[in-house]
């Protein structure tokens, strides 16, 4: 039996495990643990079942079960932390969360989701091809674009990966690549947040969505707010994460043309290159929390979205944007998430989206990352209260 799970294949018969198709050397006792949590993914596992499994039923003590469940979570990519893979129910068992899908016809478990993405395009207003991709099924979210994606790409990636498949567990996930993006047109035909608007609407009226909850994160937060403003009928839930109503030229006096171009210059050179004056400046404000694997991944994931100058422009655009007229205009359940030690849009901002959006509600997080990592001990937080929001009936 080969089962599918979090960027992941174990192969029972081969007595294999690989994740992003590459071999994960594993000692047996590890691959019979993983072995019983695919089988029963998406219940608990209790610590009986475990030991009878994995040694026979024999005496083993706590510490040498800690080692074993800590070296499965190593060879899946997973941590104490996150949890977003196996999760530890204490004093009671282990149960695998992650999506898993079989070779053979297998009823996959309760709350268990699709792999399988499926991308489309679609033009935008000013005839931008923009791609989009679905996952999962029930009913639709929607997540908007933001700066450094690719549809094909986030989906295995250990930074973003498990975010969107706790969404795709639950719903059909749409989300797409900005303009100049990922697998959207290269060209760059306008940026003004009408623009990136447009894209947005072009999307949902391609997947046939009415009413539906939009997510967004970062640069995504802005253009959120106004087609909420604009859209106010087909926007059921907001959650904005991280984002900001003025943009850094805007709200920031000190930030000169000079301090402006300094950081175009940066970005132009250092692209996509880990031991740059840009990655390090980058990992400094953006994730200082980040894993050597997650930075990794981070890197490769900007060589895949997009070019320097497209980065540079489309950084440029960011910074210019300025919502802040169209806050009392939102009129749709709004949930705001800020890191208090967030760099790159300070929390002030989200306590100013608050502020301003009627009726909205407001979680301040401790972290000092902007981009919510796995590794991140507030990503379980973050993740936990935009599930919860979402989950709630109209009128919550």
């Amino acid at each position: 039996m080969r089962y599918e799970f979090a960027d992941c294949v174990l192969d029972t018969e081969s007595y294999q495990l690989q994740r992003f198709g590459a071999t994960v050397p594993v000692e047996p006792q590890v691959f019979e643990l993983l072995s019983l949590l695919v089988e029963n993914a998406g219940k608990l596992v209790s610590k009986d079942k475990i030991i009878e499994r994995v040694w026979d039923g024999r005496i083993v003590s706590e510490a040498t079960i800690s080692a074993r469940i800590n070296a499965a979570r190593t060879a899946v990519g997973d941590n104490g932390k996150s949890q977003a893979v196996i999760r530890t129910v204490q004093r009671r068992g282990l149960e695998l969360v992650a999506p898993v899908e079989t070779d053979c016809n297998v009823t996959p478990s309760a709350g268990s989701a699709k792999r399988m993405q499926t991308i489309h395009f679609v033009r935008s207003e000013d005839g931008t091809s923009i791609a989009y991709a679905r996952s999962g099924d029930g009913s639709p979210v929607v997540r908007a674009g933001h700066f450094l994606t690719h549809l094909e790409k986030d989906w295995s990636s250990p930074v973003w990966g498990p975010y969107l498949k706790e969404l795709s567990s639950r719903y059909s996930l749409i989300r797409y690549d900005q303009r100049g993006t990922g697998l959207s047109e290269a060209e760059i035909k306008g940026t003004r947040i009408e623009d990136y608007v447009a894209d947005l609407k072009a999307v949902v009226d391609a997947a046939g969505l009415e009413t539906f909850p939009l997510v967004a994160s970062s640069q995504g937060v802005p253009i959120s707010i106004v087609f909420a403003a604009a859209y106010p009928e087909r926007v059921s839930r907001l959650v904005l994460y991280g984002g900001f109503a003025q943009g850094r030229a805007r709200r920031d006096h000190q930030y000169a043309n000079d301090e402006a171009n300094a950081l175009m210059a940066l970005i132009r050179s250092g692209w996509g290159k880990p031991d740059s004056p840009f990655m390090v400046a980058f990992t400094s404000v953006f994730c200082p929390g980040a894993s050597k694997e997650e930075m990794d991944n981070m890197v490769e994931i900007q060589l895949a979205s997009t070019s320097a100058e497209n980065a540079a422009t489309i950084r440029a655009a960011f910074d210019q944007f300025d919502v802040s007229a169209c806050l009392p205009q939102v009129r749709v359940p709004t949930l705001i998430i800020h890191a208090n030690a967030d760099a790159v849009h300070p929390v002030t901002q989200g306590r100013w989206l608050a502020s301003e959006i009627p009726g909205a509600e407001f979680l301040q997080v401790e972290s000092n990352n902007h981009v919510y990592l796995p590794s991140d001990p507030a990503w379980r937080q973050i993740v936990d209260a935009q599930l919860e929001f979402l989950s709630r009936k109209q009128g919550k």
